[in-house]
């Protein structure tokens, strides 16, 4: 069919079948900018276009209602290729992060602002309602908004963006916009979907329907039949190897507990097989035909249900050591069940059982716990649970894999790109040389892109096919075939004098991994390693377990695991207070940490080893706390002027960390190419938080050069030397050092090579802007373009490239407070958050617009799992609300009415330019501070996550 339209001021024909959607035949046509996030749900707001003039999601339109149409696309909205207004505003703002939907965005506030040129904070709040932000959260689109209207205006921006840091430096600490916002925010392709070919296959994957069962038998002869159908791979077929897909260090503290497919299904949504087919259509044909009998078995969805005598086993094959193995270890293999059980491989020892379905385990402690809690007026004891929830990233998860000259070539979504090159690697067979991984824009990771759910499956496809082939997963697929975040059961025991003072604090965790073990023990592990050492406290003890369960599985999400260790810790803190009848401040103040105060207990919290015992570095818990409070008025009860409504108020003190030192590492190379620009190749994966651009800037600091004379290449594993990943909040701190060392050693080779073509002593020589050499002897000058130009020139010593790596046993930890005022209705159970407020110390903020941002998307997210998202399961262990309207994730209409993100001023002695990481401690701050202010309202506390109005009124003993 052909249909007649105008897009964007165009007279076109779009040609296709009348009721293909109009986003997919937009897209095909160029339109990068309109995405599909939500499978035509029509929750995202990612394919928003204007429709006759009216805002429209294009996946509810069908290509013949398009007849005669006036549509319009985020492409519109470029002016002789330049941004309009609001999208520079947008990048000015900071809320161009991962951008996925950030092209969409630009659109609505274009249209809003040609029919309202200055909108109240309503009107942006309404036509914002149709969109989902998850990275930046919703506050500094209000800013934005403002800010286009000044350039507009004025032609310039008027309002202070972000404060600035280190009056001292030139770009460092100063709102600056990202290097990559303008192609983000324009709709440039450069997302993995945009890199596929129209001759690509498709990968379909066959997935369980059964939460535990034996594949008795698998018939594919009937699908392999079908014309269009290149492989299908099965556990039959698939490599003998065993591995675990979370992108972490090696050797890994998770278990190889996984093939490609496995004779055992342990989840609904499991793989069962892979069909890479021509078409969709094809694959979904080819799946119909699969014949699978299965032989069902007794499931486990709950650490009670698995920690029970007698529980079904998750797995329950041999266990294999490659260090380490215990001496009963033939023994205990003798157990076994099933030879359809497959092994798991442990790499050290976790301290796990799997004939008791325990992944991991841990403990350990300082101090005398029975003299501790002899010594307290007081003990409270109490239980904490999380529950299951999804990090819901607007881009799927995705892949694309070919095989070129040889070489297996994935264009990823990721935030790990040389752990998928090892793993892939594993998998296939193949030495990593052999494959090129390129790590594209990611639109949303959180953590689920640290793990490595689809690349290696998509890899393998192209590597035995020779096809070019893409996946990517639908919605549904993110929640039941992803990683989630690991419920757990929090148990605090605390003691406490009259004065306030903590005599002792003892924590035992019940993690739940779902079916298999990534990041099993490391995601426990710091539900106590980033909550105890907030503590002065001289007896402290932790005990933790992580169960195999039949759920869908775990793995990392933004936090890793001390938003539950947070809010258990400091849940428990609140009801001591409570019971001592001290107030909460006051303990607070009395017993957190203060610089140079040494951490006994990180002995024992390390990753599988033992941990540093390090002083408290750069710390801005004092001023973070005192601010706070004063902010929130704490100590005055608000009253609302409608009795049903009662107000309270509760914080809560947070840390993170700063990579894993002893385990990271990064590096990157800094070349001054021959017309005095630089190009920086960076291990480190940008995933919309903009190391990227924390990389230009310190170049541009060290070098005194313009931003615009720098590119940075990163997350390339042909181009780039090794990183870690982007993970643990090292980004920052581990890869920005590396660039630090990098272009440090250049400027070191600059000056060298220019103490030789200007006969100068190397000593009397410096760099400054606009990039240039200069003496402080005599005055002479030399440009970079000169100095390369002469070193390439044939008879110079050729071009100026320098190669940095960092390691460090340093700690930096980031600090804060996050305080909310809430408001709980006590008829209807209602919660609204009235007030948050985040006060966070990250040390020296590189990007302080893009900080800030960052601390509102996490706290976002936090408050979406503190009051609303939970992946609720049936009895048969299926996601029932595998979307994301019925999942509950938070949009603009549940953010607090008066957020406020502050950076607190500290300058870390470790960090790049003293700077410390930002957004993952953000996540931890809500659920404690929200339900210490609950109980301020009403007197109800809420023991586990989302807190409902239903508990609220089960509490309140209502129903």
């Amino acid at each position: 069919m052909e249909v007649k339209c105008r897009l964007n001021g165009e007279n076109i024909i779009l040609c296709g079948e009348p009721t293909d959607r109009l986003r997919d035949v937009l897209y095909h046509t160029g339109c990068y900018s309109v995405r599909d996030s939500d499978d035509a749900e029509g929750f995202a707001g990612s394919d928003t276009v204007i429709f006759n003039g009216q805002l429209k999601y294009s996946n509810f339109i069908l290509l013949y209602q398009a007849e005669g149409a006036d549509i319009k696309t985020a492409e519109s909205l470029l002016v002789k290729g330049e941004l309009n207004y609001v999208q520079k505003a947008m990048v000015a703002a900071g809320i161009v992060q991962s951008a996925y939907n950030a092209p969409a965005a630009a659109l609505i506030l274009t249209w809003l602002l040609e029919k309202h040129p200055n909108p109240t904070r309503e009107q942006i709040k309404d036509v914002l309602t149709g969109i989902f932000i998850r990275d930046a959260g919703y506050e500094h689109y209000y800013l934005a908004v403002k800010l286009a209207c000044e350039l507009r205006d004025q032609g310039e921006f008027k309002t202070e963006i972000a404060p600035s840091f280190r009056p001292q430096l030139d770009i460092i600490g100063k709102p600056a916009g990202k290097i990559d916002g303008a192609a983000l925010v324009s709709g440039e392709p450069v997302f993995v979907e945009d890199k596929v070919p129209a001759n690509a296959w498709c990968l379909h994957v066959l997935r369980s329907p059964f939460a535990s069962a034996y594949i008795k038998s698998i018939d594919i002869s009937e699908a392999e039949k079908l014309d269009g159908v290149a492989a299908i791979i099965t556990a039959e077929n698939c490599p003998d190897v065993y591995y675990m897909q979370a992108g972490q260090g090696t050797p890994e503290p998770s278990p190889h507990d996984r093939r490609l497919f496995n004779r055992k299904v342990r989840h609904v949504g499991d793989r069962v097989a892979g069909i890479v087919a021509r078409t969709p259509e094809i694959a979904d044909k080819a799946a119909s035909l699969i014949k699978v009998e299965y032989e069902p078995t007794e499931a486990v969805f709950t650490v009670e249900e698995a920690m029970a005598p007698g529980a079904p086993l998750v797995h329950n094959g041999p266990v294999q050591y490659n260090a380490g193995a215990p001496d009963d270890l033939e023994a205990y293999n003798k157990l076994q069940g099933d030879p359809r059980e497959g092994k798991v491989v442990y790499q050290f020892p976790l301290h796990a059982d799997i004939h008791k379905n325990i992944a991991a385990s841990n403990k350990g402690g300082i101090g005398d716990m029975e003299k501790g809690f002899a010594e307290a007026d007081a003990i409270v004891e109490r239980t904490y649970q999380t529950s299951q929830i999804q990090h819901t990233p607007l881009e799927p998860h995705v892949c694309y894999a070919h095989v070129e000259s040889g070489r297996l070539v994935l264009n990823c979504a990721t935030q790990v790109p040389y752990h998928v090159r090892r793993i892939v690697s594993w998998v296939c067979g193949i030495p990593e040389n052999k494959i090129h991984v390129i790590k594209e824009r990611v639109g949303g990771g959180y953590g689920s892109k640290q793990d490595i759910l689809v690349e290696e499956l998509t890899g393998y496809a192209a590597w035995i096919t020779k096809k070019p082939v893409y996946y990517r997963n639908t919605r549904a697929e993110e929640f039941y075939a992803n990683s989630t975040r690991h419920p757990m059961r929090v148990h605090v025991k605390m003691g406490g004098k009259k004065d306030g003072t903590i005599t002792a604090l003892f924590m035992e965790v019940c993690a739940n991994t779902g079916p298999y073990g990534n990041h099993c023990l490391t995601v426990p592990m710091n539900s106590c390693s980033k909550t105890m050492p907030l503590f002065k406290v001289d007896n402290m003890a932790y005990d933790l377990k992580v169960y195999y369960t039949n759920t869908p599985p775990a793995g990392a999400y933004q936090g890793y695991g001390t938003p539950k260790g947070t809010y258990g810790i400091m849940m428990a803190m609140a009801e001591l207070a409570d019971k001592l009848g001290v107030d909460y401040r006051t303990m607070v103040e009395k017993n957190h940490v203060e610089e140079g105060y040494m951490l006994e207990i990180l002995k024992g919290l390390g990753e599988g080893r033992e941990g540093a015992v390090v002083p408290v570095g750069s710390c801005g818990l004092d001023e973070a706390i005192e601010q706070g409070c004063d902010m929130i008025d704490w100590g005055k009860k608000e009253v609302s002027d409608d009795p049903d409504w009662k107000i309270g108020k509760g914080f809560a003190m947070i840390m993170q960390g700063s990579g894993l030192p002893g385990l990271d590492h990064a590096e990157a190379i800094a070349k001054l190419e021959t017309d005095g620009t630089v190009i920086l190749n960076s291990g480190g994966a940008d995933l919309g938080t903009g190391l990227d651009t924390i990389s230009a800037k310190i170049v541009a600091e060290v070098l005194k050069l313009p931003m615009d004379r720098i590119t940075v290449v990163s997350g390339d594993t042909d181009s780039c030397a090794f990183d870690t990943g982007a993970y643990a909040s090292s980004g920052t701190f581990f890869s920005g050092n590396a660039s630090l060392v990098a272009t440090t050693k250049l400027k070191e080779l600059i000056l060298k090579e220019a103490a030789l073509q200007m006969e100068e002593k190397v000593e009397n020589l410096d760099v400054r802007a606009p990039g240039e050499v200069y003496s402080k002897a005599s005055g002479a000058t030399l440009s970079y373009y000169d100095l390369v130009h002469t070193a390439t020139s044939g008879t110079g010593r050729g071009q100026m490239v320098a190669h940095g790596s960092f390691v460090t046993n340093a700690s930096s930890v980031p600090y804060g407070a996050h305080f909310a005022q809430v408001a709980v209705n006590v008829k209807t159970g209602e919660i609204k958050v009235q007030k948050f407020y985040a006060l966070q110390d990250a040390g020296t903020p590189i990007n302080p617009e893009i900080a800030l941002c960052q601390m509102y998307g996490a706290v976002m997210k936090s408050i979406g799992h503190s009051l609303y998202e939970d992946m609720k399961l049936d009895k048969s262990g299926k996601c029932i609300n595998a979307n994301l309207t019925d999942y509950g994730a938070p949009m603009i209409d549940e953010a607090p009415e008066d957020f406020k993100s502050v950076l607190i001023d500290v300058d870390d002695k470790f960090g790049p330019y003293g700077a410390k990481s930002i957004s993952e401690i953000a996540c931890n701050g809500a659920a404690p501070a929200i339900g210490i202010a609950i109980h301020d309202a009403c007197g109800v506390w809420l023991r586990s996550w989302p807190m409902t109005p239903e508990k609220i009124l089960k509490a309140l003993g209502k129903i």
